[in-house]
């Protein structure tokens, strides 16, 4: 706006001047547009409320700073701690299963061994006067199988115990330290969908990260200065439509009643109460060429008032979801410290739950192991029952050979042993034939007596060799050779 008296080169003609209604109605609007002094106030509260914010905002961000590069220190510890931790699960886990699957296979293997007992029937013949079958497992105790085998489940048992403990440390732990990584890698900012104030790209600190409120202040200030300079020259219009009405006949009343409830901090150089000081024609055409230049621009400068407290309050709410933003990702590091000092707290209780597994497994283990050799001791000694009993039938084969070769020999024996009796029978007879009748009776009481007989059979007290089936001693054989031919590979 113009709003100046200066001198302008004379003109042809001077338009008519404009009456008492027009320059009410310029006065008018003049006034309506100095409530704009409102939004200037509203610019200067808005200033006022972005240094505040940016005061605040540069403490809560080294604060949030700060706190985010002590975490990332002792992040890295635990997360060390935790690495360890991991690799003592790790080995205990690889360990426990390679020992569960060595007791799996000695365990499988004895099972094996005993349904070889249980399914290797005695031979009846062995047993005489037993009629129940009984087969090799019903000699032997299996009480002692399952003592082992329950000692074996009991340690096997705590160390998975302990194993699960520290495995659920490990979790609890991971989680936590997750937890934090997220908090602190998450992106910044609250979860409501404010307006966020834009800035320039420009390389900045993780640390300390460039605050966008400077440049916005810088911007605010500059159209609070506009928006100064344009309430500025609505005053010096309103004063100008003021002077002008009072320069005009009848215009005094006019100006008392429409210079009454002006708005406050509308400060006007024009006093309405004075009397107006005369002035010249050329002077006062001038005034109102001024005036209906400036009375047209009116609306246009309160706009862009408008336009600067619009833009300033859109300025105003980024710079608040901004600092809103601080403060949110301030509370989340500050809940991300808190959760670390809760880890701390624990932390020796889980270092310390590392070590009881340790302790706990090498026990358990030696326990294991120890069975374990006790486990195999039972199944050699099985597997040697097992083959001792093949052995046992093919030693009866042998003892059955052997009586009937010694049977033979007896049957033998007693065909010579006969012919001799019959011969001798025969020549004892032909003795007494020829000399009998010549010899006394009583020269030789056994000369009438027959000859001398033997009896061959087995000793009183000693039993014969069951007599197994030839079937059967025939596949013990087999296994035992074939037994002797694995040993041997």
């Amino acid at each position: 706006m113009v709003s100046s008296t200066s001198s302008t080169p004379p003109r042809l003609a001077s338009p008519a001047p404009p009456s008492l209604e027009t320059l009410v109605s310029h006065l008018v609007a003049s006034k309506r547009s100095l409530s704009s002094v409102e939004q200037v106030w509203r610019g200067h509260e808005i200033i006022e409320t972005t240094r505040f914010h940016l005061e605040t905002s540069v403490t809560t961000t080294a604060r949030s700073s700060f706190l985010r590069s002590g975490i990332a220190a002792q992040l890295h510890t635990l997360k060390h701690l935790h690495r360890h931790s991991k690799l003592v699960e790790m080995e205990g886990a690889q360990e426990y299963g390679e020992v569960m699957r060595t007791l799996d296979e000695a365990d499988q293997r004895l099972k094996d061994t005993m349904d070889g007992l249980r399914s290797t029937t005695v031979e009846i013949r062995l047993r005489p006067g037993s009629d129940k079958p009984k087969s090799l497992m019903d000699f032997v105790d299996e009480g002692s199988v399952d003592k082992v085998l329950t000692t074996i489940r009991e340690s096997a048992n705590a160390a998975q115990f302990a194993y699960q403990e520290l495995l659920e440390a490990n979790r609890s732990f991971s989680d936590d330290i997750r937890q934090i990584e997220e908090i602190l890698t998450s992106p910044k900012g609250q979860p409501s969908e404010s307006p966020t104030p834009q800035t320039h790209e420009q390389p900045s600190d993780e640390a300390m990260p460039v605050s966008p409120i400077p440049d916005i202040l810088q911007d605010m200030e500059g159209r609070s200065r506009d928006m100064a300079e344009n309430l500025e020259s609505l005053v010096r219009h309103f004063d100008l439509c003021l002077m002008a009405i009072k320069q005009t006949e009848g215009g005094g009343d006019a100006a008392l009643q429409l210079t009454a409830g002006l708005p406050d901090g509308a400060r006007l150089e024009e006093d309405v109460t004075n009397a107006p000081e005369p002035i010249g024609d050329q002077e006062r055409q001038e005034m109102l060429e001024v005036l209906a230049t400036d009375a047209d621009q009116v609306e246009e400068v309160v706009m862009e008032i408008r336009d600067h407290i619009n833009a300033m309050e859109a300025q105003l709410a980024a710079v608040t979801a901004y600092v809103a933003q601080l403060d949110h990702e301030y509370a989340m590091v500050t809940a991300a410290f808190k959760l670390l000092e809760k880890v701390g707290s624990e932390l020796h209780a889980f270092v310390a739950q590392g070590q009881i597994f340790v302790t706990r497994w090498d026990e358990e283990k030696a326990k294991i192991n120890e069975r374990m050799n006790e486990l195999s001791s039972l199944e050699e000694f099985y597997v040697g029952y097992l083959g001792a009993y093949d052995n046992l039938l093919v030693e009866i084969g042998r003892r059955q050979f052997m009586e009937q070769q010694m049977e033979k020999v007896v049957q033998e024996s007693m065909r010579k042993l006969d012919t001799l009796y019959e011969e001798d029978s025969a020549r004892r007879e032909s003795f007494r034939h020829d000399y009998g009748d010549f010899l006394p009776m009583d020269i030789w009481p056994g000369l009438t007596d027959a000859p001398l007989q033997f009896e061959t059979r087995p000793m009183d007290g000693v039993e014969r060799v069951p007599d197994i089936s030839k079937s059967v001693i025939q596949r013990a054989i087999r296994r035992v050779q074939g037994s002797r031919r694995q040993s041997m590979t």
